[in-house]
């Protein structure tokens, strides 16, 4: 059970009030309070330069008009239905409906951190306007097989929809294996639309995913055939089925201790969230509105010339997660100690730009998780 932050002492709440206080200084630059006036004013030329113009304000709801497909993968139990009905894996063949996912040596379930994770994620996109569709709406009840999520992204219209997994490499500690990946269809796949979407669009989407994650300081994978954070496999029904720009990632591996520690902590989510964040934006600003496209493929499936290349970064008029980058530590901090004065001492020294706005959207599911409600 979690203690109520009313239950740390008052001497351990004015130390981490105090270092949020320091740790927020040295990190987000915000303006200092102007000095008193002197007492003789200076004089008044008779032709004052210009003042220089104010830089322009971070775009607002810089997402609105997007929409994200968002599926946690795996889910909770059967909610009885049956797990081992055989669907299509968009190649001809059969799978598996759906499993409960992997389990890692620290007893994290996969599909209860990749809920906790897209929980996270859709809160950071939603704080910029984007609309949000999930694959399950928790993480106990029916989310469909593979083939119906892979149906649902596509009846969603998405810009681009992600699958969020996490890896395991055996049922006992594997430490020599980590690292992230992204998992893409081995082309051609013999829907022709997905072929054409998953060929272009969603390999830029892809490519920069992995970029995000490596920025973030997520080293790609070191097994499996992954390369520079790419694995292409064919048995991936997720991307086989899907028809707008599909991606699939396997954010660390379960079997090793470090990872499923990380990948099952509220300071290790908020991390890989964040870098989910990243990629998602990177990518929505990244490509052409919706109301330009030609109506012969869903919505975000549009294909620019089929050059394989990951698109140009956002403009200036972005969302530039730096700021939110750098103080993804001090987020860390905040939550291990579960005080709403110190979070609140944080966000006190926050502006009102994306970095901001994604931050609160953050630190409100996580609070929530204390059962407390953070009063923005």
């Amino acid at each position: 059970m979690i203690s109520s932050p009313r239950q740390l002492t008052r001497t351990r709440r004015s130390a981490i009030g105090a270092a949020a206080v320091m740790i927020t200084a040295s990190m987000i630059c915000a303006p200092s309070i102007a000095s008193a006036a002197p007492a003789t004013p200076a004089p008044v030329p008779s032709s004052p330069a210009p003042a220089p113009a104010a830089p322009a304000p971070e775009k607002k709801d810089a997402l609105a008009g997007k929409t994200v497909f968002l599926d946690p993968g795996h889910q909770g139990s059967a909610a009885g239905h049956d797990l081992r009905k055989q669907v299509s894996d968009g190649r001809g063949g059969k799978k598996d409906c759906q499993t409960t996912g992997a389990t890692g040596v620290n007893k994290a379930a996969e599909h209860t951190v990749n809920w906790d994770v897209v929980s996270l994620v859709k809160a950071g996109l939603e704080s910029q306007g984007a609309k949000v569709v999930l694959s399950r709406p928790d993480d106990t009840g029916w989310g469909g097989c593979v083939d119906e999520r892979a149906a649902a992204a596509n009846a969603s219209k998405a810009d681009v929809a992600v699958s969020v997994h996490a890896d395991s490499t055996s049922a006992a500690a594997d430490p020599a294996k980590k690292g992230f990946h992204i998992i893409v269809p081995q082309l051609p796949v013999p829907d022709a639309t997905v072929s054409a979407v998953q060929a272009t669009t969603g390999r830029a989407a892809a490519n920069l995913m992995r970029d995000a994650f490596l920025k973030a300081g997520f080293p790609g994978a070191n097994y499996a055939g992954v390369v520079n954070g790419i694995q292409t496999r064919a048995d991936i029904a997720a991307v086989n089925l899907t028809k707008v720009p599909a991606v699939f990632i396997e954010m660390g591996n379960l079997s090793n201790p470090q990872e499923a520690d990380a990948l099952a902590a509220k300071s290790g989510q908020v991390k890989y969230a964040v870098a989910i964040i990243d990629g998602i934006v990177k990518y929505l600003l990244s490509t052409p509105s919706a109301n330009r496209l030609s109506p012969s493929l869903p919505q975000g499936s549009q294909n620019p010339p089929s050059t394989g290349e990951t698109p140009a970064a956002p403009n200036a008029n972005g969302i530039d997660l730096s700021g939110l980058q750098a103080i993804v530590p001090l987020i860390g901090q905040l939550i291990d100690s579960k005080d709403p004065t110190a979070i609140l001492t944080l966000l006190q020294g926050q502006g009102q730009d994306a970095s901001s706005q994604i931050l609160k959207s953050l630190l409100s599911v996580i609070y929530s998780i204390f059962g407390g409600k953070l009063p923005f």
